[in-house]
């Protein structure tokens, strides 16, 4: 079997508030591009992962991995050997290992039904992994695991450009530079007004981390998008378009040393 673990990307990410547990109450718009890293499976005496691809040399440790843990977290009637071709870079605002692991739910949903308690499964491996089972425009609150279905996902198919400096950025950090202000819950209407009339909260301290974010953002003004913004925690910034042709100009444009990819949400 084979599995997309489509990248995540935040279109709006409101901080409400620090809670006691050292999670942070949010309000976030989760939406997914039609590309990612790729799982392979095949049956196997027991489970067993290999990681491969431009950015597998970053995940040193197979059984620290989530895909590790992901499927330690389902029960299946056989083994599995697991290839993850690494494609999206580490611990870059884009859910990289959280989409791994909604991979493996889908892959084993596919293979035979997933347990009447896998919400809570996946919560336990990251807040985040819910939402990228499904991998579907959703609208996520609590730590992000209270997901409320979009009615109409009038983003679909629009063209999205990620763009990423190459460098790292540890969430922890982060969330910890917030400055505790709650600027307000998510506006309200179809996808696209919540997308544009919202903010990400944690765009500040993450320039204050990685100022290059600063030099992405302000090359993808540049390009003609309707929209521009920092996904996560960063250093992946995206920019959305109305048109394709215009997303792979602005794709051209961007710096060799940069990494990018070019897709449409789904």
């Amino acid at each position: 079997m084979h599995e997309t673990a489509y990248a995540k990307i935040n279109l709006a990410l409101h901080v409400r508030a620090r809670r006691q547990d050292g999670y942070h109450e949010l309000e976030t718009v989760f939406a997914f591009v039609d590309a990612g890293d790729e799982l392979a499976v095949g049956p196997a005496a027991q489970d067993g992962l290999r990681v491969v691809g431009e950015f597998g040399g970053e995940l040193a440790d197979p059984f620290g991995n989530i895909v590790a843990r992901a499927l330690t977290a389902l029960p299946r009637q056989a083994g599995w050997a697991v290839t993850l071709e690494k494609r999206l870079p580490v611990a870059a605002g884009l859910g990289g290992g959280s989409a791994d692991a909604g991979a493996v739910f889908r892959l084993v949903e596919r293979a035979q039904g997933l347990p009447a308690d896998w919400h809570a499964r996946a919560a336990a491996l990251g807040a985040d992994v819910p939402a990228c089972v499904a991998s579907r425009a959703c609208i996520g609150r609590g730590t992000g695991t209270d997901l409320q279905a979009v009615p109409h996902n009038d983003l679909a198919g629009c063209p999205v450009l990620l763009v990423n400096p190459r460098i790292p950025l540890a969430t922890g950090p982060v969330f910890k530079g917030w400055d505790g202000i709650d600027r307000g819950p998510l506006p309200e209407g179809d996808l696209r007004t919540i997308a544009r009339d919202g903010r990400n909260d944690l765009e500040a301290p993450a320039l204050a981390l990685v100022p290059q974010i600063g030099d992405v953002l302000a090359a993808l003004r540049e390009t003609g998008a309707w929209l521009v913004r920092m996904s996560g925690s960063g250093a992946t910034c995206f920019a959305l378009y109305d048109d394709a042709a215009a997303r792979d100009r602005a794709q051209a444009a961007m710096p060799a040393a940069w990494w990018t990819l070019a897709g449409a949400l789904r």
